[in-house]
C-alpha cells in the first residue's frame, strides 16, 4: 500500500518540490548570513516546518527577541492554520495514532492545497496517502533548508530581498486556488474581512482581528460553505 501511496502522492508533490528546494534554500543561506551553521536550518525544518515563520525566526534569533515577542509573532502568522484545521476536520477524522499527528504537524498552505483536491487511488487508504503527501513536501523543504545553508558556508550571497519569497508564494498559492475552484466565498470572506480591518485597525495592527473575524464567519458558515463546494 504504501508504495502504491508513494507512486500516486509523488507526481502530485512535484510542483512544492519545485517551490521548496529554492525556499527552503533561501531560508538556509539566509539563516546561514546570520551566523548560524546548516544544521540549525536543519533542526528548524524538522520542528518548526513552517515556512514564513522560519523565515521571521532568523530575525528574531539575530535580535535576540523575548520568547513572548516570539509566540505572539508565531501566533499572528501562523493563525491561518485555524481554518485549515477547520476544514480538515472531517477528512481527518478517520484517521489515528501518530499518522494523524504528523499530518497535523505538516499541514502547510502548500500540503493543504494538495489534501483539499487530491484523492486517494483505489485500494489506498485516505490517511497513508495524505501522509505521503505531507512527508514527502517536508523533505523537500529540509533538504533545501540544508543545501541552501551548505551553500551559504562556501558562496557569498547577497541576501536582499530573499524574505520576500513566502510573500510571493502566498500570493501564488491564492491565485492557483482561485482559478481551479468555482466557489470562490470563502476566498471573498478573507479579502473582506482583512480589507475592513485593515481600514480600522492599520497595517500594524489588523492581522490578529482579521483572522479572528475570518475564523468566526467560517464556523458560523461552515454548513452553507460545504453544500456550496458539493455543488461546485
Amino acid at each position: 500500500m504504501n508504495k502504491k501511496a508513494i507512486r500516486a502522492a509523488f507526481p502530485l508533490t512535484v510542483p512544492v518540490m519545485a517551490g521548496y528546494l529554492v525556499l527552503g534554500m533561501g531560508f538556509g543561506i539566509l539563516l546561514q548570513s546570520k551566523g548560524y551553521s546548516f544544521w540549525w536550518a536543519g533542526l528548524m525544518s524538522l520542528t518548526i516546518y513552517a515556512g514564513s515563520m522560519q523565515y521571521v525566526a532568523v530575525d528574531l534569533l539575530s535580535a535576540g527577541a523575548s520568547l513572548l515577542s516570539a509566540a505572539l509573532m508565531t501566533l499572528i502568522l501562523n493563525a491561518r492554520h485555524l481554518f485549515y484545521g477547520l476544514s480538515m476536520l472531517e477528512k481527518y477524522r478517520p484517521i489515528h495514532g501518530g499518522r494523524k499527528a504528523y499530518l497535523i504537524h505538516g499541514l502547510t498552505d502548500e500540503t493543504y492545497s494538495l489534501v483539499c483536491s487530491a484523492k486517494p487511488p483505489e485500494g489506498v487508504e485516505a490517511g497513508v496517502f495524505y501522509f505521503w503527501i505531507s512527508l514527502l513536501d517536508q523533505c523537500y523543504w529540509l533538504t533545501g533548508s540544508v543545501v541552501g545553508g551548505l551553500l551559504g558556508q562556501v558562496l557569498p550571497f547577497d541576501t536582499t530581498g530573499i524574505d520576500f519569497a513566502m510573500t510571493a508564494l502566498f500570493v501564488v498559492i491564492f491565485t492557483e486556488q482561485w482559478l481551479t475552484r468555482k466557489n470562490h466565498l470563502s476566498a471573498i470572506i478573507g479579502l473582506g474581512v482583512s480589507a475592513v480591518c485593515l481600514v480600522l485597525f492599520g497595517p500594524d495592527n489588523f492581522l490578529i482581528p482579521a483572522m479572528a473575524g475570518i475564523a468566526l464567519l467560517l464556523t458560523v458558515l461552515r454548513s452553507h460553505l460545504k453544500e456550496k463546494e458539493a455543488d461546485a
